[in-house]
């Protein structure tokens, strides 16, 4: 099944499925594991507006990369983390005012190419918060995702590594067949690195 943004919107050929079943680190961890462990909140995820009387959502707190980088428009997915209860419904009002400030903004961020069965030549792809190594099923947060779509005469190709993408963020909401919303944010790339 093809998804489409909304009109003003170009259309991006990703599959609800790649969407609805991103496996990701928002998913219970087997009984007995370290989650059940008491979490903190670092600096990076306080600056972010998530109070201390909220749980974490599990895994939500995983870091693709230790830096973001030296540039003014570097971003980590801390940057653009909100607070959201798992399987709450989302409403553009959770978007922090400093999430907002980067929509139409120029930055570069780091993660994660969802694998694709094309390795070359990739016009469009989801950047994931992580490698999905930690991850214990589906179940990652709609702030841990990027939908990528790369300018016009620019290609990807497909790496097993982090990728550092450079272009246009937008908060823009990407709603599937059913009505629910599966990403909502959306990047047009001018490099992947």
């Amino acid at each position: 099944m093809i998804i489409s943004r909304p009109a003003a919107m170009p259309i991006l050929l990703i599959t609800s499925a790649m969407l609805a079943g991103l496996p990701g680190c928002g998913a219970e961890p087997a009984a007995g594991g370290a989650a059940s462990a008491q979490r903190k909140i670092d600096p990076a995820v306080a600056s972010s507006g998530i109070s201390a009387s909220q749980p974490l959502r599990p895994g939500a707190k995983t870091v693709a990369l230790t830096a973001a980088g030296d540039r003014p428009y570097d971003k980590t997915f801390d940057d653009i983390r909100f607070a959201m209860k798992p399987e709450e419904p989302f409403h553009r009002k959770m978007v922090t005012p400093a999430i907002e400030q980067l929509s139409g903004q120029r930055i570069r961020i780091r993660g994660f190419m969802l694998p694709t069965a094309q390795q070359r030549g990739i016009k469009q792809f989801v950047l994931v918060r992580d490698n999905q190594q930690c991850c214990f099923g589906p179940g990652a947060a709609l702030f841990d995702c990027i939908l990528v779509e790369m300018e016009a005469g620019q290609s990807a190709a497909f790496s097993i590594r982090p990728v550092a993408v450079t272009g246009k963020f937008e908060v823009s909401e990407f709603d599937g067949p059913d009505g629910h919303c599966l990403a909502i944010y959306h990047m047009d790339a001018e490099a992947v690195e």
